[in-house]
């Protein structure tokens, strides 16, 4: 990191503390009681976490979690899911940033060029769970505007709650509601937005309609269109292969069940349909060609809960989903100096061919209370059930099938059950232990079997165990530490067990894999203050520091690499560990308002005491800005300061080819205008202007295989009819 941001960092920490520690005796002058305050007042730490027991602020749970909120994400005025978590402390985008290359990083963990890191954070739609892995593709296919918040849940400490496997963490997506539109005593809403993109010249046209229907019924229902052309990077060079047009959609139904139960019913759709577009789209590889690319993502959920607020020991949720991404490409052109043909083995991606993740899940679980006179207790219990279909189809030119051996087909089979238990004495200290358990069985496609013979591949069991205990300690209103121990095991995918070719040789399948296991401990503390500067401000810090040590990684037995002994896909090869620390500060008050995020995350390979290439470099994000709520207006500036990587190729711009992937350090500013009346003759028009970029530099992301998007400036106009 260069002086400027390490000097930044320096001061934004020495500062939150001093006027942090200072909070307590601002609280003595009692202008207002913090229970007061924090009614009125809500930062980023303030945000209300949705996870079981007791409902609680990101600042008061004993883990780092960011939640991003509707505000947040129409600040952005995003065109890609990446878009929004950029800034998050630890959390990065990965791939390029491209319609189709998006992929997501926490901790060190995901990258789309690393087989299985789909499966090491789990990513869910409104608790439904979402998962796709295909050579040069991401992972996740959606619109900004189908959501109105998105949890970011870092390390494996959320996997008992969420599913074995979570070596980084959860991000959880929630779709907007009919009851975010609607204004009291009204019955309906018309939304028109549209919003210009100047670099690619970008469109987004998204009409939405929410309806009241007596008094136990609503309905939303949203399209979007977005379409835009290859966008220039800092230097004014076309990025190729970055032009994009893709609709989404949103239909969802919320009832009232008897007193306080709820019922919700959705499904959305993402469809992008694109012609001669590069088949690669994690990064420039232009030698792989273009391929006509049809890909349709679909979600499908009906969720229950109830409260039962006269009866303490229920308090159920119910869900069951239904998701589909499928991918259809035919029709590949190859490049002029490196042409590809049509045949079996490695070279099938290039084939006409579809590709497709089915899965079916049900979740339920009941959290029973019990309360003393100075305790509380809440023990939550419930059991995950998801099948898994793989399918891959590919054809010759001549149309004859042939099986995709490095994407075989196979079924996914997992039961999990869990329990967690929340005890919290005289409001300050909160314990948090929590077990799981889930089996799995693999199931391989007709066509898998062992290279060179007829032997069919048997299906294979295992189980993992995921538990943990968390604590946190309010010491006054002022400061609080936490603390927590997590394991937790992730299964090999189906990818990894039963591929059978790669890109240099024939693999046998990899039947003798072992789990990969995390442990993972954490500690931190959280500072609050209220009326710190002036009436009525609030101010909040969080600080996180982590050690993972991961046991067992899988990675692709390539014949170049250190160690090929066999002909075996993939093997147990890595031990790492992952360590750092984050911190988040955050202050508002009526006319100004602060939020700073720093990662500093190291990631080595304990085995041969390298660096790991999936590690992102230290970053400082800072978001400044006033407030003019008379207008209904907001100016914010936006900066993010990036290191170099962590190795020798640091800021040189050639790296060897012992390092991580060439990147140097950057530093990226950004700006924006929101303008939403609450009354008089505009009310119900919403503006939106920002710059992206402001300065037009050059630079890559570490985890980006593309050059970054250079200056764009962004434009929002929405008008909302009442009735």
């Amino acid at each position: 990191m260069g002086p400027v941001a390490r000097n930044l960092a320096v001061l934004m920490s020495s500062a939150a503390v001093l006027v942090l520690s200072s909070a307590h005796g601002a609280n003595a002058q009692e202008t207002r009681t913090t229970e007061e305050q924090k009614g009125e007042r809500v930062t980023v730490l303030q945000r209300i976490v949705i996870t079981a027991g007791r409902e609680k602020v990101a600042i008061d749970t004993p883990s780092a979690v960011t939640v991003v909120n509707q505000e947040d994400i129409e600040e952005k005025q995003p065109q890609t899911i990446n878009e929004i978590i950029k800034g998050t402390p630890g959390v990065n985008a990965t791939g390029s940033d491209r319609l189709l290359g998006q992929s997501f990083n926490i901790r060190g963990i995901g990258a789309p060029e690393n087989t299985g890191d789909g499966g090491r954070i789990i990513v869910n739609v409104d608790g439904a769970q979402k998962f796709y892995e295909q050579y040069r593709l991401g992972s996740f296919f959606s619109d900004p505007e189908l959501y109105k918040r998105v949890e970011i849940l870092r390390g494996p400490a959320f996997s008992t709650l969420y599913g074995s496997g979570a070596l980084g963490g959860v991000i959880n997506f929630e779709t907007k509601d009919a009851s975010d539109y609607i204004a009291e005593g009204k019955t309906g809403a018309l939304r028109m937005k549209t919003t210009y993109d100047s670099n690619g010249n970008g469109w987004l046209a998204s009409p939405l309609l929410a309806q009241k229907v007596g008094e136990n019924a609503e309905f939303l229902l949203t399209g979007n269109y977005r379409r835009a052309n290859n966008f220039k990077d800092g230097d004014g060079n076309e990025v190729i292969g970055t032009e994009f047009r893709a609709w989404s959609g949103l239909a969802k139904g919320t009832f009232k069940v008897g007193d306080e139960g709820t019922l919700r019913v959705s499904y959305q759709r993402w469809d992008s349909d694109l012609d001669r577009q590069e088949l690669s789209q994690t990064s420039t590889a232009t030698m792989f060609g273009l391929i006509d690319r049809h890909i349709v993502d679909d979600t499908a959920v009906i969720a229950y809960e109830n409260p039962f607020s006269d009866y303490d020991l229920l308090d159920v949720k119910f869900s069951a989903s239904y998701s589909r991404t499928k991918n259809n490409q035919d029709n590949h052109v190859s490049s002029p100096a490196f042409p590809i043909p049509c045949i079996p083995g490695s070279f099938a991606v290039v084939c006409d061919s579809t590709y497709a993740y089915e899965t079916w899940q049900f979740n339920a679980q009941n959290t029973f209370e019990w309360r003393g006179d100075n305790w509380e207790n809440f023990l939550t219990v419930g059991s995950q059930t998801a099948f898994q279909n793989r399918i891959a189809d590919a054809y010759l030119d001549n149309g004859m099938p042939f099986p995709v051996n490095f994407h075989p087909e196979g079924k996914d089979v997992r039961t999990g059950i869990f329990a967690q238990n929340e005890f919290i004495w005289n409001e300050k200290l909160t314990l948090i232990p929590g077990i799981r358990l889930d089996w799995r069985r693999l199931t391989p496609g007709d066509n898998v079997y062992y290279p060179e013979t007829t032997n069919r591949v048997d299906s294979s069991d295992d189980t993992a165990f995921s538990p943990k205990i968390a604590a946190h300690y309010k010491i006054n209103d002022t400061i609080a530490v936490f603390g927590s121990l997590a394991h937790t095991e992730r299964f090999p995918t189906l990818d990894e067990v039963f591929s059978t070719t790669s890109s240099s040789s024939s693999f046998a399948p990899s039947l003798d894999l072992k789990k990969e296991r995390s442990n993972n401990i954490e500690g931190g503390f959280a500072l609050s203050g209220y009326d710190l500067v002036q009436g009525g401000d609030a101010g909040e810090l969080k600080l996180t520091a982590f050690h993972n040590s991961v046991k067992g990684l899988i990675a692709l037995n390539s014949p170049f690499a250190p160690g090929y002994n066999d002909k075996s896909g993939f093997k147990n090869i890595n031990n790492a560990t992952i360590y750092g620390f984050e911190v988040e500060a955050a202050y508002d008050t009526d006319y100004f308002f602060a939020n700073a995020g720093y990662s500093y995350v190291v990631g080595k390979n304990d085995d041969d005491n390298t660096y790991l290439q999936t590690v992102a470099p230290h970053e400082l994000s800072l978001t400044v800005g006033a407030k003019i709520p008379d207008h209904g207006m907001k100016i914010g500036w936006r900066a993010r300061f990036v290191a170099g990587p962590q190795d020798s190729a640091r800021d040189t711009d050639v790296a060897p080819m012992n390092s991580t992937r060439y990147a140097t350090s950057f530093d990226v500013h950004d700006m924006f205008v929101t303008w939403k009346p609450e009354e008089g003759q505009f009310l119900g028009w919403e503006g939106r202007f920002g710059i992206d970029n402001i300065f037009d530099r050059q630079y890559k992301e570490f985890l980006q295989n593309d050059v970054a998007k250079g200056r764009t400036f962004k434009l929002t106009l929405a008008k909302q009819l009442d009735w």
